[in-house]
C-alpha cells in the first residue's frame, strides 16, 4: 500500500517530535534535572503532573476552535514552535547555575508545546488518509518516529560519552541537537499537509467554539463507543505515559549509584527505540488481520507483565530485557489507539474530539507520575511505585473489553 506525499510528510513530523520524547521526556532531561542540588529525581513526577494538568485544560478548548477552516495548521505551527524553542533553551541552563526552577518552567513550556502540537497533529490523521489506511499510516508514524529518533539520540550519546557522563555540557548539546532535529522535520508537515475536514467560519467563532464544546461535553455519553473508549484509554494510557516519563528516575532510584551505569541505561533506551520500530509496524499489519481491538488488548497485557517484572529488577541486564518488552508494545498501543479513535469520531470535528482524546490522555498522565512519586514518599522505597500503576492498566483493559468486536458496530454507535 503506497503512501502519498501528504501521508509521508505527516509521518515525518512523528520522526521529528519522537526525538523530544526519548531525549527530553525519557532520557537526558531527567538525568540533568538530577544534577541540580536540592532536588530528588522522583520529584519530576510532580512537575510532569503539573504540565499534564495545563495541557489537559487547554486541549478541548483549542481543539474546538481549531475545527474551523484554516485554523488547524496555525495552531499546530504555534505550539510546535513553543516546544522547539523551549527545548532549545535547556542548552543554556546549566546545573552549576542552580536555576532548577527556571529549567522546570521551560520544561513545562516544552511539554505544553509538544503536547499542544500533537493535538492538531493527531487530528490531521483524518485529513491525510482514509479509514482503510489509518492503522497503517498511524503505525508508520510511530514506527519511523522511533527508528529515526535513534539518529539524534545516538549522536547525543556519542557527545555525552566524549564530554564525560558526569559533565552537563554533553547533555546540553544533546538538547540543542534534539530541538534542531525536531524543527527540521516539522517543515514538511507545515508545507504539505492540508486540513480537509472542517467547520465553515461563522460569526463569533470563539463563543460558538465554547458553546459547541459544552454541547459535546454534555452529550458525549451519546457517542457510546467514543465515550467508552475514552474511559478505557484514560486508564491504560496512563501507565504507558508514566513508564515513558519515569523509567529513568525509577531505574536510578531502585538500582542506586552503585548498581547503575548511566551510559548503559541510556544505551538501553536507544535499544528500546530500535525494538519499537519493527513492532509498531507489526502491530499495524497484524491489526489488519486480527483487528485493532485485539492488538490493543495484547499491548495492555504486555505492559501489566512488564510492571510486575520491573518490581524485581536488581541488575542492569534486567532493565535491558524489560526495555525490549516495553519496546515491543509501546509504539503499537499508541499508534492503534490513535487510529482506532480516528475511525469512530465525526471527522469534520476531529480537532474537538482529539481535544477530548488529549484531555483524557493528559489527565491520566497526571495520576501515574503522581502515584509513583507519592508511593515512593510513603514507603521510602521506589520499587513499590511501579506496582501502583498496574490497577490502571487492569481497569482500562476491563472497560476496553466491553467495546464491540465488530468495527461496523462501532460506526453505527457513533451519533
Amino acid at each position: 500500500m503506497k503512501l502519498t506525499k501528504e501521508e509521508k510528510s505527516w509521518i515525518l513530523y512523528d520522526c521529528g517530535n519522537s526525538a523530544y520524547s526519548i531525549a527530553i521526556t525519557t532520557a537526558l532531561f531527567p538525568i540533568v534535572f538530577g544534577m541540580f542540588q536540592g532536588v530528588d529525581n522522583m520529584d519530576l513526577g510532580y512537575f510532569n503532573s503539573l504540565a499534564s494538568i495545563l495541557v489537559a485544560v487547554l486541549s478541548p478548548i483549542l481543539g474546538a476552535f481549531a475545527d474551523y477552516k484554516d485554523k488547524k495548521k496555525r495552531f499546530f505551527t504555534f505550539f510546535a514552535l513553543v516546544g522547539i524553542i523551549s527545548t532549545l533553551s535547556f542548552t543554556f541552563i546549566s546545573p552549576d547555575s542552580g536555576q532548577w526552577q527556571l529549567l522546570i518552567v521551560m520544561y513545562i513550556l516544552s511539554c505544553i508545546g509538544f503536547a499542544g502540537a500533537n493535538i492538531f497533529y493527531d487530528s490531521f490523521l483524518v485529513d491525510v488518509t482514509t479509514d482503510e489506511k489509518m492503522d497503517k499510516v498511524s503505525s508508520s508514524g510511530f514506527a519511523f518516529g522511533y527508528i529515526s529518533s535513534v539518529i539524534p539520540f545516538g549522536i547525543s550519546l556519542a557527545v555525552i560519552l566524549i564530554m564525560g557522563m558526569d559533565a552537563a555540557i554533553g547533555y546540553q548539546i544533546g538538547f540543542c541537537i534534539t530541538a534542531l532535529w525536531w524543527g527540521l522535520l516539522t517543515i514538511p508537515m507545515i508545507k504539505d499537509v492540508k486540513q480537509r475536514h472542517y467547520i465553515e467560519p461563522e460569526p463569533n467563532p470563539i463563543g460558538n467554539s465554547f458553546k459547541r464544546l459544552g454541547q459535546t461535553f454534555l452529550n458525549i455519553k451519546d457517542y457510546k463507543i467514543v465515550f467508552m473508549f475514552l474511559i478505557a484509554y484514560f486508564c491504560y494510557i496512563d501507565g504507558v505515559d508514566t513508564i515513558i516519563k519515569m523509567v529513568v528516575p525509577y531505574a536510578t532510584s531502585v538500582l542506586g549509584s552503585d548498581g547503575l551505569n548511566t551510559f548503559m541505561l541510556l544505551a538501553i533506551l536507544l535499544v528500546i527505540q530500535i525494538v519499537a520500530f519493527p513492532f509498531a509496524l507489526l502491530y499495524g499489519s497484524l491489526a489488519k488481520k486480527y483487528s485493532t481491538r485485539a492488538l490493543i488488548i495484547v499491548g495492555i497485557t504486555t505492559y501489566v507483565i512488564a510492571c510486575i517484572a520491573a518490581f524485581f529488577i536488581s541488575e542492569m541486564w534486567h532493565i535491558f530485557i524489560l526495555g525490549i518488552m516495553i519496546g515491543s508494545a509501546q509504539g503499537g498501543i499508541q499508534a492503534l489507539s490513535r487510529s482506532y479513535y480516528g475511525k469512530i469520531i465525526p471527522k469534520e470535528r476531529s480537532n474537538e474530539f482529539f481535544g477530548f482524546y488529549n484531555i483524557f490522555g493528559k489527565f491520566a498522565a497526571i495520576i501515574g507520575p503522581f502515584l509513583m512519586a507519592l508511593t515512593t514518599t510513603i514507603t521510602g522505597d521506589a520499587r513499590y511505585s511501579i506496582l501502583s500503576i498496574i490497577p490502571l492498566f487492569i481497569i482500562g483493559l476491563i472497560v476496553f473489553l466491553m467495546l464491540p468486536k465488530d468495527a461496523h458496530d462501532q460506526t453505527k454507535l457513533v451519533r
